[in-house]
């Protein structure tokens, strides 16, 4: 089991996803099916290989179970089952640890690609469309390039009462 630690930039120099529109940015960016998504890097504790966790009976579908990380046990989502994707483990599948809210959570993503500074002109807020997932928890979405990322609030979002993680 192989785990690579995140070392985030000083927080003088970032601001969270949950900044307005217009504003700096920087996101650790994963991808889930076709789909970039990016996520504050200061919420990010670390990205570890994936490991099956143990089942947890009745929880919602999307939560895989839990794992212990070094004593600390962590709940483990499937952030693609959880955005209506099909769950498919792969050689590049891994879970992104999380700090949020007092609270250390695992979320399984297709693969990591990369630390990006998203400049404030390149953040743009989302489209009014249905999607798979609240758009209450999509913040904006962010163009380098020619690739969009899809900005979700990941704190929002794991502390919603339907991601089943609340007390």
């Amino acid at each position: 089991m192989s785990s690579t630690a995140i070392a985030p930039a000083p927080s003088s120099a970032l601001v969270t996803v949950n900044e307005p529109v217009g504003v700096a940015r920087q996101c650790l960016t994963f991808r889930i099916g076709a789909e970039e998504y990016g996520i504050d890097i200061l919420k990010v504790q670390e990205i570890r290989s994936y490991e099956a966790p143990t089942r947890i009976a009745n929880a919602p579908a999307f939560v895989k179970g839990v794992v212990n990380l070094r004593g600390v046990i962590v709940p483990i989502v499937d952030l693609r089952l959880r955005l209506g994707q099909n769950a498919e483990y792969g050689a590049f599948t891994v879970t992104i640890v999380l700090n949020v809210m007092g609270r250390v959570v695992g979320i399984v993503v297709d693969s990591v690609s990369d630390v990006l500074e998203l400049a404030a002109d390149a953040v743009k807020p989302p489209p009014e469309i249905g999607a798979a997932i609240d758009a209450r928890y999509i913040t904006g979405l962010g163009k380098i390039g020619e690739r969009m990322l899809i900005l979700l609030d990941i704190e929002g979002m794991v502390a919603g009462p339907d991601f089943g993680l609340v007390d």
